[in-house]
């Protein structure tokens, strides 16, 4: 049965799933969907396009789905799709897309969010990812399934933060970070792989092994680093974690890989 404390303000239009918690002076929009079991705990703002999914909890002073910090913006109908089961900690801010971007922002299932971590316009983010307190992103980013963010980092727009790699508190962040990789320092670098989040995951010693074989062949003074990828492209072919970094340096982006400091720094 759905729960509406009576100090709550819900616009009429928005809907509801079943088993809905809002709790007291929360604000939910017009255009706002919440799925089936979401928890609002209180004093949350939840306005524009947004849709909550299934489960998810949002802690009091969060404000998701209110418009997009861009000078650009002049009120176009823009989203913010929120997956199921996350926790979205206080005063946390998420901001829908806009129409010179994707024209949506999207989090994926199984995340936490702490306090007042800021998810910007136009970002997609995966599953099962931890951004901690006072992490932030720009506009644009792109973060893949389990990544974690360590507090007060911050992400320049456009960068992508590969699957399982892992950003250290305090890292300023301007370029792509490939899955598997470790990133810290004021002006951040790869120190490595995410090794422990790779046990933690389950990878087994022999991909880790190959893994940090790759990263050393990748990241060698020798050579260029497109005659490097293709060089580890074609020794470990049959190694689909290892293929995950070259397929990641492949794609086409608008930011640099991020190095070592020894090559970049």
């Amino acid at each position: 049965m759905t729960n509406i404390h009576p100090t709550a303000v819900v616009a009429p239009g928005a809907e509801l799933g079943t088993d809905v918690t809002i709790g007291p002076f929360c604000c939910v929009g017009g255009n706002v969907r919440l799925g089936d079991g979401v928890t609002l705990v209180s004093h949350a703002v939840i306005d524009g396009h947004t849709t909550i999914g299934a489960g998810t909890r949002v802690f009091p002073f969060a404000a998701l789905g209110l418009p997009p910090q861009h000078l650009r913006y002049k009120g176009e109908p823009v989203t913010l799709e929120i997956g199921c089961n996350n926790q979205i900690r206080e005063h946390v801010t998420m901001h829908p897309g806009t129409p010179f971007g994707s024209g949506r922002t999207r989090i994926g299932d199984n995340g936490l969010f702490m306090v007042g971590t800021h998810v910007a316009h136009d970002c997609e983010i995966g599953n099962h990812v931890i951004m901690a307190n006072n992490a932030t992103l720009g506009g644009h980013v792109h973060v893949d399934d389990h990544a974690y963010l360590g507090g007060l980092c911050a992400v320049h727009q456009y960068v992508r933060i590969g699957h399982h790699a892992m950003i250290g508190g305090m890292s300023g962040v301007e370029s792509d970070v490939i899955p598997y990789g470790s990133v810290m320092g004021d002006r951040g670098r790869l120190s490595g792989l995410n090794v422990v989040g790779l046990k933690r995951h389950g990878f087994s010693r022999e991909d880790v092994h190959r893994l940090r074989s790759a990263y050393r062949l990748l990241f060698a003074q020798e050579g260029t680093l497109a005659e490097r990828i293709v060089d580890v492209a074609e020794l470990f072919a049959d190694n689909p974690p290892v293929m995950d970094i070259v397929n990641f340096i492949r794609e086409d982006s608008t930011r640099a890989i991020c190095q070592p400091r020894a090559n970049g720094g």
